[in-house]
């Protein structure tokens, strides 16, 4: 059976919207839909993220992290299931951009149910995104 996937839609929180621009337009190379003084929309491969300006809480608790494969998997974080040749790409200019990965690029569950790669990142504001590639998208939901 052969689903068609939609655009999800996911709305953040950001505390600097040029910083926002920046990063989702120019480092990570999404194109720049609608915006505001308090919120930018964004392409991110086909999907519909919006970055909404909200000031820094200095009382926020810190991220929370989960053990996944002997790393700290911050939660909450979004991102996108890419090809691997795009997601060999997308890592590629990560790094030539300098980003700082939480988890750098490598691939998980090697040789069993479910063996992908993936990374995890910052967006300035702190939103942590973790991009993943499966050679076997058959996988994805694979117990």
């Amino acid at each position: 059976m052969t689903t068609t996937l939609t655009p999800f839609h996911i709305a953040f929180p950001v505390d600097d919207l040029a910083a926002a621009r920046h990063f989702y337009g120019t480092v990570l190379g999404c194109p720049e839909g609608r915006s505001s003084d308090e919120w930018i929309d964004f392409d991110l491969f086909g999907h519909q993220i919006v970055a909404h300006l909200k000031p820094r809480d200095p009382n926020a608790a810190p991220a929370h992290h989960n053990p996944v494969d002997g790393h700290d998997v911050p939660v909450p974080h979004f991102g996108v299931v890419l090809q691997p040749a795009d997601w060999d790409a997308l890592a590629e200019k990560l790094k030539a951009a300098g980003v700082k990965f939480v988890i750098e690029p490598y691939t998980r569950f090697k040789g069993q149910v479910g063996e992908q790669s993936t990374m995890f990142f910052l967006d300035p504001a702190g939103n942590a995104l973790e991009f993943k590639a499966f050679a076997d998208m058959s996988q994805l939901f694979a117990k």
